[in-house]
C-alpha cells in the first residue's frame, strides 16, 4: 500500500504505541513507546539536591526516578541564587532575529527538548557565566527541574531548571523572559508579525518560542495557545505547594498526542490510526487544538496489520542490519559502537562504465543521501565518522562534502560537520536526544555478552581438546562430551582430534549432541 507524499501511521495496542513517518512511501522516522517504560523527557519534578560536584560543575538531584538525575551549572537559572537578569545583555540578544536558542523549534516527537532553552545553547547573563555550582545550590536544597534528556544506559536523566512547556503554536518559557522564533519561518514580514503578536500579548517576565506551525496563524489562535500554556504553568505552581519531595508536578503527553502536537501540520497528507480508541482520542485532541486538519485523519480498518500493509515491518527489519545496499550495487556498512558510529562506503558490485574516479564519485554521492536517511531513521547520535571511498581529485571531495551538507538540511536534529580529509573521511556530530533504533528495539546478545561476536567452532574445538587432555582421570575408562549441534558436526568431520585425546588419556570419548546448547557451551562428564 505504498503511496507518495508524507504520511504518519499509528499502530497502537494497550501495551505499545508505534509511529512511522513515511516520505514518498519510504519509512523516514520511527518512534515506539511501551506503556511499561514510557519516556520522561518533558516531565517536571520537585526534587532535592543530594550531591554537589565542584570538579564537574554539576549536581545530582533526586527526583524519584530509578537513578539520580544530572544537573549542570549551565542548566541552573539565575533565581536559584538570587541573581538578577542583565538588562543590557537582554536587549542586545533580543535584537538578533535568528537567535540560536530556537533553531530546531519544531522537532520530532521525542526531540522536543531542542526547543527548550537549555543552558549550554543559551546566552547567559554575565553574572551567571561566572557562577560556580557550589555558590548556586547546596546539598539538601529543593529545586524544580524538567527532564531535558532521557536516561541512557547507566546515565541518569539530564535535567534543567529552564522550564519549557510546548503548545501547538508556542513553547512557553516561564523562567526566561525572551521571545524567540523558529528559523524555519523564512519570511521577514511574517517573523515581524508573529513576534509583535506574542510580545504584545505575553505577560511580563515570561518568554515564548514561536514554532514553525505558527506561521500564518491568527492573533486569536496564538493568544489562545498562550492562555492555555500560562494556565498550565499556574496549575503546576499550585501543585508544587502540596506535592512531597521528590515528586512529579507535570507529565508530558504520550507519544500519540505528542506526535500530533509537534508534527501534524498542513504539510502532512494524512494521519492514519489503526486503533479505534486511539483514533477517537486523537480526533478529540485535533478538534480542540487544530480543527482545520480534522479531514486528514483516517481510521484504518483493514484486516491486515497496518505496518504490514504499508511495508513498514520489512523496512524496520532492514534498519537493524549493518549492511545497506545502494541502488548502483555499492553498499554502506554501519557500525554503532559505544564511543562513536562508523559508516564505511564501498563500491561493492558496482564497477562503473567510465573511469575509476567517476565510479568512486558516483558511489560516494549516492552514499551521501543514504547515510543521511539512515541517520534519521536509526536516530543515530553522538560522534559519527564516515569513511568514503578514497578520491584522488580535490574537486570530487568537495562535491561529496557539499552534497553531504546539503542533504543534512532536511535533518531536524542539530549536526556539526568537519571538512572532508584527503582520505575521504568526514567527522561529524549529531545531537543525541533519545535511544537509537537498535537500543529501543534490541538488547545485548546474552551469548556474546554484547560483543556482537562469538567464538568460532574451531576455537571451541581447541578449547575442548586442551581441557580433555588436561584432565587427569586415571580410573575413568570413558568420558561423555556434551556439545552443541554445530560442534558435534565439526568433531564428526574431524575424527583425528578425539582420537588423539583417546590415545593420550587412555579413555574413550563419547560425543553427545545437545540441541539446546549454545555454540560456546560444552560439558565433560
Amino acid at each position: 500500500m505504498k503511496t507518495t507524499g508524507t504520511e504518519i501511521l499509528i499502530n497502537a495496542n494497550p501495551f505499545e504505541i508505534r509511529i512511522a513517518r513515511l516520505e514518498q512511501g519510504r519509512l523516514a522516522e520511527f518512534y515506539a513507546e511501551r506503556a511499561k517504560d514510557r519516556g520522561i523527557t518533558g516531565n517536571i519534578y520537585k526534587g532535592k539536591v543530594v550531591r554537589v560536584l565542584p570538579g564537574m560543575q554539576s549536581a545530582f538531584v533526586e527526583v524519584g526516578l530509578q537513578r539520580t538525575s544530572f544537573l549542570h551549572v549551565s542548566d541552573i537559572r539565575e533565581s536559584f541564587d538570587g541573581l538578577e537578569e542583565d538588562e543590557e545583555s537582554e536587549e542586545r540578544s533580543d535584537e538578533k532575529p535568528d537567535e540560536k536558542t530556537d533553531d530546531n523549534a519544531d522537532e520530532k516527537p521525542e526531540e522536543k527538548t531542542d526547543e527548550k532553552p537549555r543552558g549550554r545553547s543559551r546566552r547567559k547573563p554575565r553574572q551567571q557565566e561566572a557562577s560556580r555550582i557550589q555558590d548556586v545550590i547546596k546539598e539538601g536544597q529543593e529545586v524544580v527541574v524538567q527532564v531535558a534528556k532521557e536516561p541512557l544506559g547507566t546515565k541518569g536523566a539530564r535535567v534543567t531548571s529552564y522550564i519549557s512547556l510546548p503548545g501547538r503554536y508556542l513553547v512557553f518559557m516561564p523562567t526566561y523572559n525572551k521571545v524567540a522564533i523558529s528559523r524555519r519561518i523564512s519570511s521577514d514580514k511574517e517573523r515581524r508579525r508573529l513576534r509583535e503578536i506574542v510580545a504584545s500579548a505575553k505577560p511580563d517576565g515570561y518568554g515564548f518560542i514561536i514554532r514553525t506551525v505558527c506561521e500564518g496563524m491568527s492573533a486569536e489562535e496564538i493568544e489562545a495557545d498562550m492562555r492555555y500554556l500560562i494556565k498550565l504553568w499556574e496549575s503546576i505552581n499550585r501543585k508544587k505547594e502540596t506535592v512531597k519531595t521528590p515528586g512529579m508536578l507535570f507529565e508530558e503527553l504520550d507519544l500519540t498526542l505528542r506526535t500530533i502536537r509537534d508534527t501534524f501540520s498542513s504539510d502532512i497528507d494524512r494521519l492514519v490510526i489503526d486503533s479505534k480508541e486511539e483514533y477517537e482520542r486523537a480526533v478529540a485532541f485535533i478538534d480542540e487544538f487544530m480543527p482545520a486538519l480534522r479531514g486528514k485523519v483516517e481510521h484504518y480498518e483493514g484486516k491486515e496489520d497496518i505496518f504490514d500493509a504499508f511495508g513498514i515491518e520489512i523496512e524496520l527489519s532492514d534498519a537493524l542490519e549493518k549492511k545497506v545496499w545502494l541502488r548502483s550495487g555499492g553498499h554502506i556498512v554501519i557500525d554503532q559502537m559505544e564511543a562513536l558510529t562508523a559508516i564505511d562506503v564501498n563500491t561493492g558490485k558496482y564497477v562503473g562504465k567510465k573511469s575509476s574516479d567517476d565510479t568512486i564519485l558516483k558511489t560516494n554521492l549516492e552514499a551521501v543521501n543514504e547515510v543521511v536517511y539512515q541517520l534519521r531513521l536509526r536516530n543515530i547520535g553522538g560522534i559519527i565518522v564516515i569513511d568514503f571511498i578514497d578520491m584522488a581529485r580535490t574537486a570530487d571531495r568537495e562535491k561529496v562534502f557539499n552534497a553531504l551538507k546539503e542533504a543534512l538540511k532536511i535533518d531536524k536534529a542539530r549536526t556539526n560537520i568537519l571538512k572532508i580529509s584527503e582520505l575521504g573521511i568526514v567527522e561529524m556530530t549529531r545531537k543525541r536526544i533519545r535511544e537509537n533504533l537498535a537500543q529501543s528495539l534490541c538488547e545485548p546478545c546474552p551469548y556474546c555478552e554484547g560483543n556482537g561476536i562469538i567464538k568460532s567452532r574451531d576455537t571451541i574445538i581447541m578449547e575442548i581438546y586442551r581441557e580433555l587432555v588436561r584432565e587427569d582421570l586415571p580410573h575413568r575408562k570413558k568420558s561423555t562430551l556434551n556439545v552443541s549441534a554445530a560442534i558435534a558436526e565439526v568433531l564428526k568431520a574431524n575424527p583425528a582430534i578425539l582420537s588423539d585425546v583417546e590415545k593420550k588419556s587412555g579413555r574413550k570419548i563419547i560425543v553427545k549432541q545437545v540441541d539446546r546448547f549454545h555454540q560456546e557451551r560444552y560439558e565433560i562428564e
